[in-house]
């Protein structure tokens, strides 16, 4: 049949709009747009890296560390918003670095475990930066903005251990006061007691350059909690079931003067 001259579907009672609702057309740049962002997987990865290295004493703990931070990067990266090359380039130079920071770490010598801790930070902090990034960008809020936004502070909290550990190879005197002792577990400790403020006060930094950092840990935490997370679970909400159609706008999509026509 012949098309009918513009505005015609308008003339009948049609509107384009109510069909597109109703045939589901037009939303797949929509649908598309809130892609990405699943973080239920890296989630499980920071609680068992963060339950491996607190249950674990040895030093292969410390060095696994490292491939599981990679890991935590590179899962951070999947959900990225960065445009192609930029996943590949800094997942190609995360895995070379860390090959490169293990190695000098098992030498022995005090830098090369500080440039390893130093990496592990530098690792997390791209991790987070990316993770809250996507987080904000999403148009609706889901439960994978709460999963991204608990990685992201778990992250936080695993920086910072990587970074205490980074001065106590790097310094001359004790990281700790009244000679607690100073390794990766106590370490992790004391970074999630300061983020959390939650401050038990049998770990506290000896030199003030370390309790600067320790202050700017509870700082973050505090906003962090404060600001993102809050705001997130306030704005969350459960998807919507969908219900029958309305009957309304299907008899107005039928058009004015059609169930008198039939009658």
């Amino acid at each position: 049949m012949p098309a009918g001259p513009p505005g015609a579907d308008q003339a009948q009672g049609h509107d384009p709009g109510i069909l597109a609702r109703l045939t589901g057309q037009g939303q797949g740049r929509t649908r598309s747009s809130q892609r990405g962002g699943r973080y239920g997987l890296l989630l499980l990865l920071l609680i068992a890296t963060y339950l491996l290295t607190a249950f674990s004493g040895a030093a292969l703990a410390t060095e696994l560390q490292v491939v599981l931070f990679v890991g935590v990067l590179l899962l951070s990266l999947r959900t990225s918003p960065l445009p192609a090359p930029w996943p590949v380039v800094i997942g190609a130079i995360a895995v070379i670095g860390s090959a490169a920071t293990v190695y000098a770490s098992l030498s022995g010598a005090r830098v090369g475990k500080a440039s390893e801790d130093f990496w592990k930070a530098l690792l997390l902090l791209m991790a987070v930066i990316m993770v809250v990034r996507r987080v904000l960008a999403r148009p609706t809020v889901t439960i994978q903005s709460i999963y991204g936004a608990l990685s992201a502070y778990l992250i936080t909290g695993l920086m910072f251990a990587a970074i205490y550990a980074g001065m106590q190879h790097l310094g001359t005197l004790d990281f700790f006061a009244s000679n607690q002792p100073a390794n990766t577990q106590t370490f992790q400790y004391f970074s999630f007691t300061t983020l959390t403020t939650l401050g038990y006060g049998d770990f506290t930094a000896a030199e003030s350059g370390a309790r600067s950092i320790a202050v700017l840990e509870a700082l973050t935490g505090q906003i962090f909690l404060a600001t993102l997370v809050a705001r997130l679970v306030a704005a969350y909400r459960t998807p919507d079931r969908p219900g029958p159609p309305d009957r309304e706008l299907l008899e107005d999509v039928d058009g004015a003067g059609d169930d008198e026509d039939r009658d």
